[in-house]
């Protein structure tokens, strides 16, 4: 469930043109990942008892919801597009750092408290639609599952679609899917060998490291708009040892944020959020441990 949300600014990177790639690859690897994975328990689930007539519920839940994420994506990168360029672009991809933040830290601590019992979770939900009887009950969970995903995609993708070559997003998204898919195929062939606590946990930690970038992202954003007038001294430059125009620089700031100037607003709030946000994290984790 590795959430990355990376926004290419042209005007900086060398090879902008491969970072788009990278960048879609990465947000469709992420999402499709953890959506193919939930749907692999499902299908594994009917396949242990027997119900492998419902399979095509599972996928007609699959595809509703992917075409309707392709369509509603179509329509906000439309809408979008027609003000590339102007301050409405910058307002817009500076909100959607915040917005990519707070969605990341909320599938955090939701995957901490779902990992432990999520296939079993799930396997009551199933359950319980069997029972219901009703055709559309499962397809539904389906559906919501990958739907979700599908918004989330939407969301990561608004900060890099106003700069991207559209043929390298569809590119990179290709790539990330079949890699999500593949990955989530091993996950439906091992079944109950898959340890998704441990899963869950590595990339808890990882979503943390990320959302604090995106929010020190956001505050670069809306310091240059103007709307964050306090602390905006630069605290140090490591332009000379560490550029972002490099590769290694690029990825550091795709991935958690690096700055080679940054603000002393952007590190008051990176290291606030990693504090705050790992003990809660780690006082979740004591406490289940306690009640063992």
């Amino acid at each position: 469930m590795l959430t990355i949300s990376v926004v290419i600014r042209t005007e900086q990177l060398p090879n902008p043109e491969g970072d788009h790639l990278l960048a879609s690859f990465l947000i469709f690897f992420r999402e499709s990942l953890e959506a193919s994975m939930i749907c692999s328990i499902m299908l594994a689930y009917l396949k242990q008892i027997g119900r492998h007539d419902r399979f095509k519920d599972v996928w007609i839940g699959i595809g509703v919801a992917i075409a309707t994420a392709f369509v509603g994506g179509w329509i906000v990168f439309t809408t979008l597009r027609n003000y590339d360029g102007s301050n409405l672009q910058n307002e817009i991809e500076g909100a959607t750092y915040f917005i990519a933040a707070a969605v990341l830290t909320y599938m955090t601590f939701w995957m901490k408290k779902q990992s432990r019992n999520l296939k079993a979770h799930l396997h009551a939900k199933m359950q319980v639609a069997l029972t219901s009887g009703s055709i559309f009950a499962i397809a539904f969970i389906a559906f919501l599952t990958v739907g979700r995903e599908g918004l989330e995609t939407v969301v990561f993708m608004i900060a890099i679609a106003f700069h991207a070559n559209p043929l390298l997003l569809a590119m990179g998204a290709g790539l990330g899917i079949a890699a999500g898919l593949s990955l989530s195929y091993f996950i439906y062939i091992l079944g109950r060998r898959i340890q998704l606590k441990s899963f869950f946990a590595i990339m808890g930690a990882l979503l943390m490291l990320f959302a604090a970038g995106l929010l020190a992202d956001g505050v670069e954003a809306f310091q240059q708009l103007g709307w964050l007038p306090i602390g905006q001294q630069k605290l140090w430059s490591t332009a000379t040892v560490l550029s972002e125009n490099s590769t290694l620089g690029d990825i550091l700031h795709s991935f958690f944020g690096y700055s080679e100037s940054p603000t002393s607003l952007q590190i008051a709030l990176y290291i606030l959020y990693v504090s705050v946000a790992l003990w809660f994290f780690l006082k979740t984790a004591q406490r289940k441990h306690l009640l063992k």
